[in-house]
């Protein structure tokens, strides 16, 4: 409809903010004003939502037309009207007279308007900042952005990347709904509008991370079955906005109704099964679906436009995002500690309870594996066997818990004597057996002799009367890697290396001869 056919047309009263859903794509506004002072009056009207919309034609009246303005937003970066994502359409108020303003306002999708009249300086001031609101919230989800990448390259989960792009869907729709990208960077258009496209990858990447983080396909088929239905609507969505956007976004809002219905009733689903971190996530979720709920009505026209409702979406997604921050956080901490747990029985599982030290399977395991490599490398290895004296002795006099004392300072003792990469085991009983990477029958014999002297030299302290001496009987073998001599048969030559040292008298470094080649 042209100006000319609007004149006579009747017009329904509204606020200076209304919202009149996805029906009024293009919808004419008019502002009747009466200058009652006895001199004309300088004034702006300022539209603060004109950068989501196609075009905006202005029309001023008096008796007659006095003047008019139109704007195209694609090629609005430059025009002298558009300041920062609004529209200031400076005019004059005759004194003790009526103007009238027409403002035809086309929109791609939802009609949200806003007028506002100030005089100079409150047109300056009103220019000045702004959004500091919609940058905050942004900064928020761009420091959860941070945050979750430190997450993922400590975890390489793959929910850590969708919560990601979540957070940047939201990013970039907070930014464009509320004008933050038209402020900043001064462009609008088709090509900027098709960024609402973030308003369908938003539900998808959360609902994909709700699959992967409650890990719904191994665990909860039907909740699983209920996401990918929506899943594929969204996706449907996003693909048909791809080639119209605008009648997409009429469809958002009813899509973005059931896809929190869905997914709500998921949550409270899995809660019931007793799913330990779906109650973080429903506190999060429920305020996304009350505040996005409070937004869809706003947006189709159905209630009267406030502060709250009008930027409901993106005070949701910001509650929701600090929620989800959590989760993961709380996760990685339920799988360290699952990790810790498995460690420890790892180590209980390759590790004598009473002395610490390395057990018998543990050791033939670890030791094939340094005799593969001593074997690729060409390099020396030796294994000693080492027993302590007259054992039995002190377990008669003294009692098996002095027994257990002695064999745990001798543990400790082959800790501090031998060398960092040596590996060491208690074998049986009083029996030992340390391998020794890297060295020859002179250097191992040398270590044995060290540790023998030290484990004689070493007093343990039994009550404050009784101070037990102890001596050990090592016998040492160096493996024949040439000859590809397996662990067991080196080990068997220390053991019969061992029997002859206690044959000759025990306290002694015993050394068996290098086993020939065959």
């Amino acid at each position: 409809m042209k100006f000319e056919q609007l004149r006579n047309q009747t017009f329904h009263p509204t606020n200076s903010t209304t919202t009149l859903g996805n029906q009024a794509s293009v919808t004419w506004y008019r502002i009747k004003l009466h200058n009652q002072e006895k001199q004309q009056q300088k004034l702006y009207l300022h539209l603060p939502k004109a950068y989501h919309l196609r075009s905006v034609a202005i029309f001023e009246e008096s008796s007659s037309l006095i003047n008019q303005a139109s704007i195209d937003l694609n090629t609005a970066n430059n025009h002298p009207l558009m300041y920062q994502g609004t529209v200031v359409y400076p005019f004059t108020l005759p004194a003790q007279t009526t103007t009238s303003l027409y403002i035809k306002s086309h929109a791609y999708s939802h009609q949200w308007f806003a007028a506002e009249i100030y005089d100079d300086e409150q047109s300056k001031k009103a220019l000045v900042g702004g959004h500091l609101d919609i940058a905050l919230l942004v900064g928020m989800l761009a420091a959860l952005v941070f945050y979750n990448s430190l997450l993922y390259l400590a975890t390489s989960k793959k929910e850590n990347i969708l919560y990601s792009l979540y957070l940047i869907s939201g990013q970039v729709w907070i930014a464009l709904a509320y004008g933050l990208i038209s402020k900043t960077f001064n462009v609008y258009g088709d090509w900027v509008f098709m960024l609402n496209l973030t308003v369908f990858t938003m539900p998808i990447f959360l609902v994909l991370f709700m699959m992967a983080i409650f890990e719904t396909s191994q665990t909860y088929p039907k909740e699983h079955k209920g996401l990918q239905a929506i899943l594929v609507l969204l996706v449907l969505g996003f693909a048909y906005g791809l080639f119209d956007i605008s009648s997409a976004l009429k469809y958002a809002s009813s899509l973005a109704l059931i896809m929190m219905l869905v997914t709500f009733s998921v949550s409270i689903s899995l809660f019931r099964k007793g799913n330990p971190l779906v109650k973080y996530f429903l506190i999060g979720h429920t305020f996304f679906v009350i505040f996005n709920a409070y937004a869809v009505l706003y947006y189709k026209g159905l209630i009267e436009p406030n502060y709250v409702n009008s930027h409901g979406v993106g005070i949701g997604i910001v509650l929701e995002a600090l929620t989800l921050a959590f989760i993961i956080s709380h996760r990685i901490k339920i799988l360290e500690s699952i990790r810790a747990k498995q460690a420890e029985l790892t180590k209980q599982a390759s590790t004598d309870p009473l002395t610490q030290l390395y057990n018998r399977r543990y050791f033939l395991v670890e030791a094939s594996h340094l005799v593969e490599k001593a074997q690729q490398n060409t390099s020396h290895l030796s294994v000693m066997m080492l027993d302590i004296d007259h054992f039995k002795a002190i377990n008669d006099q003294h009692g098996h818990k002095t027994g257990d004392l002695v064999l745990i300072q001798v543990a400790n003792l082959f800790n501090t004597l031998s060398r960092e990469q040596d590996l060491i085991a208690r074998f049986g009983g009083e029996e030992f057996v340390i391998l020794l990477p890297s060295a020859d029958s002179n250097a191992a014999k040398e270590c044995a002799e060290r540790i023998r002297q030290g484990i004689e030299a070493h007093s343990i302290v039994i009550d404050e009367k009784t101070n037990l001496k102890i001596t050990i009987s090592i016998g040492v073998a160096e493996m024949n890697i040439a000859n590809q001599e397996s662990i067991e048969s080196t080990i068997n030559r220390a053991d019969e290396a061992l029997y002859l040292a206690k044959a000759q008298g025990r306290n002694q470094v015993n050394l068996a001869e290098l086993q020939k080649d065959l």
